[in-house]
């Protein structure tokens, strides 16, 4: 797959179909646009282009507290494995912000990615003051040479998929349904790290990984999960939290891998989510942790 950050350096493309929009999250209505893109790409021997933005536009407006649901190495890799051709995320500066929503279609979409086909959701809009929406595409597409597909949102009962809801079932922990509105698990990404050695102490050696500071974390707390290490899944029970038993202040997350027994320092994991199991909390002592984390581990066995 190919990855572009700047525009300035990429040469006009090869005849293209494109999908447009923020993809925070990369949830199941986000595949549908692309399973669209995939499927057009094929018919017309087109390259498949996602086209996002290299910062949430949340952000660059100040609200520097707002959280993503996949980071962009996590959006990569998903793009790739989703079967995107060419990811292009659009730096969102002031030139991009105030581009009308025509020159951004001569400019950017025919004049860089030479787009024959547009993909894209009812509630998609672009260019200053987003003027530019599904109704204008539609309008001016065949002025503009390209066809233009605009797709109904997936639903889940009588909800639309969103962003916006897969957030409020994180927050909430619920895992399990974050994970069907996704289409696949929660997951963090990350090197293992070294940590304070408590859980080998304990008797249960564990992983460390440092969540990226942008990533959006469920409630802290004990969850099943599966750790994928070089190409292989085990079964896995992960605490994020800050470790409160032994006074820790440093938010991380701490996995513990079963059957598995290996130095991992440096590699890189991928730690999913299946289900949350208890909260975080502090035990009066390092013995009554050891106890539960036991007790943990025995639960997670039997799920």
């Amino acid at each position: 797959m190919l990855y572009c950050n700047d525009l300035k350096t990429l040469e006009q493309m090869p005849p293209s179909v494109v999908t447009l929009g923020k993809f925070d999250g990369m949830h199941t209505g986000h595949q549908k646009l692309i399973e669209k893109v995939r499927e057009i790409a094929k018919e017309r021997k087109l390259q498949a282009v996602m086209f996002t933005f290299d910062i949430s536009p949340q952000i660059k407006i100040g609200k520097s507290d707002y959280k993503l649901i996949v980071t962009r190495k996590e959006k990569l890799m998903l793009a790739e494995k989703f079967g995107i051709d060419v990811l292009v995320e659009c730096p969102f500066n002031e030139q991009i912000r105030n581009m009308s929503a025509e020159d951004f279609i001569k400019d950017i979409l025919i004049g860089k990615i030479n787009t024959k086909a547009v993909v894209a959701g009812t509630d998609f809009k672009f260019g200053k003051n987003r003027q530019g929406d599904a109704d204008y595409l539609k309008k001016n597409a065949a002025m503009f040479g390209f066809s233009v597909d605009i797709l109904e949102k997936e639903k889940d009962g009588g909800r639309d998929i969103s962003s916006t809801y897969v957030r409020e079932e994180l927050a909430k922990g619920n895992i399990e349904k974050a994970n069907k509105l996704l289409g696949f698990e929660y997951f963090l990404i990350g090197e293992v790290i070294g940590g304070t050695h408590i859980g080998r102490n304990l008797g249960f050696p564990t992983i460390n990984m440092a969540p990226q500071p942008d990533k959006l974390l469920p409630p802290n707390g004990v969850y099943a999960s599966l750790t994928e290490i070089d190409r292989k899944m085990y079964k896995s029970i992960s605490n994020i939290g800050v470790k409160p038993t032994v006074n820790g202040k440093e938010l991380g997350a701490e996995t513990f891998i079963f059957d598995f027994d290996g130095n991992l320092y440096g590699k890189t994991a991928v730690v999913k989510l299946l289900d949350f199991m208890r909260p975080e909390k502090k035990f009066d002592s390092v013995e009554d942790l050891k106890k539960q984390v036991y007790t943990d581990i025995q639960n997670r066995k039997e799920l």
